[in-house]
């Protein structure tokens, strides 16, 4: 292991260490503080915004030659999934072989660190670019980014390419489209009665949303890429009583905005079998997809290039997963996904980072930063 990638793991498990479940604001934005000194100490000009009610605060850190050309934007986020306590009770600071374990490390404050490592490395260098780059470190990603969301989407319209450090993908792939997202909650409430004595006064809020999540099942066209799950449940108030009311969540995941209007609207029309019992649907687009245009795939290309370079191989993958990049995408700008380091496992108590994709990730996304122009994704 190099010096240089052990000093890189000591300021890691410092961020590591700094447990930041999305609702736990003061510890985001204790890391948040962390990452806005370091991003001073590297000559980053740092602007703290206020995020979404109850949520931490977005660092935005600013770098290059600021002008009024569009430039890059590099997106990571600081909040976890991982509530407070994992660290101490299953998922320690360990290190096994290559595996470096620990909550929140591979998705993705190992990947957030790399984008700022990267920049500390080519501007020690003398290489960094000749136009604007933005770091936007979010505090809800995990979340939908209902805060973060406005100022990313401003962001990336200011940008010529976004580059998301979202994780790598098995073996250093790169996310070059997701799919988009959106959520229901759907209600049903029935008539409750004594399931013995009074049962045919009762109206079962449970029997008619059976129905209801067959109908919104069968609505997956895989062929398309389109899947409608669900995937809670909850309803009834004893077992010797007609379900007065039951609900459910519901998970669409969609690879074209074409396939958006017809689904969504398909969900918030359904109508109940059973006239005694009331439907309410509530939700939508959380966020929508984007897959690679022309100029994306021109950017793709470039980095290939690069990596080239390096002895690697990049291979580009679509994630059926969102992410920030979602919303880059959306508002016209290319970009790429997943360039951060490698590993596996995220969300699991089993999370972790390869050591040995370290080095050679800070070195690619180095030279991105450094030799991306307007120019690599122009048609």
């Amino acid at each position: 292991m190099t010096a240089d990638v052990e000093a890189y793991l000591q300021e890691l498990r410092s961020w590591v260490e700094i447990e930041t479940p999305t609702a736990d604001s003061e510890a985001v934005n204790r890391l948040g503080a962390i990452i806005a000194r370091s991003a001073e100490q590297a000559g980053l000009a740092v602007e703290r915004l206020p995020g979404a009610p109850g949520l931490g605060d977005l660092i935005l850190a600013r770098g290059g030659r600021q002008t009024e050309a569009p430039g890059l934007l590099v997106l990571a986020h600081m909040d976890t999934v991982h509530p407070k306590g994992t660290l101490e009770r299953d998922l320690p600071w360990r290190l096994d072989g290559d595996r470096q374990y620990g909550p929140g490390i591979y998705d993705m404050k190992g990947s957030a660190l790399l984008a700022l490592q990267a920049w500390r490395d080519i501007s020690a260098a003398g290489r960094a670019p000749n136009h604007p780059v933005t770091f936007l470190f979010s505090p809800d990603e995990e979340v939908g980014s209902p805060g973060s969301r406005p100022i990313i989407e401003a962001e990336a319209r200011r940008a010529f390419a976004t580059f998301v450090v979202e994780p790598a993908r098995d073996g250093g792939k790169i996310v070059v489209g997701r799919k988009g997202i959106a959520r229901f909650t759907i209600t049903a409430q029935g008539v409750p009665a004594h399931s013995g004595s009074n049962f045919e006064q009762g109206r079962s809020a449970i029997r008619e949303m059976a129905r209801q999540l067959l109908d919104l099942e069968a609505l997956t066209d895989l062929e398309q890429g389109l899947t409608v799950s669900v995937n809670t449940i909850a309803g009834g108030s004893s077992p010797n009583t007609i379900a007065g009311n039951c609900a459910i969540t519901v998970d669409v995941r969609l690879k074209r905005p074409d396939q958006g209007d017809l689904i969504l609207s398909r969900i918030r029309s359904i109508k109940p079998y059973d006239p005694d019992v009331t439907i309410k649907v509530e939700g939508g687009l959380n966020r929508p997809p984007f897959f690679p245009d022309i100029p994306a795939n021109r950017l793709f290309d470039h980095a290939r290039r690069l990596a080239a370079r390096s002895g690697i191989d990049l291979v580009g993958v679509e994630a059926g997963g969102a992410s920030d990049g979602n919303f880059a995408a959306a508002s016209g700008t290319p970009t790429l996904d997943g360039l951060g380091v490698d590993g596996a496992g995220a969300h699991t108590l089993d999370e972790y980072i390869l050591i040995s994709s370290i080095a050679p990730r800070i070195q690619l996304f180095g030279d991105l930063l450094a030799e991306t122009t307007a120019g690599d994704v122009e048609v």
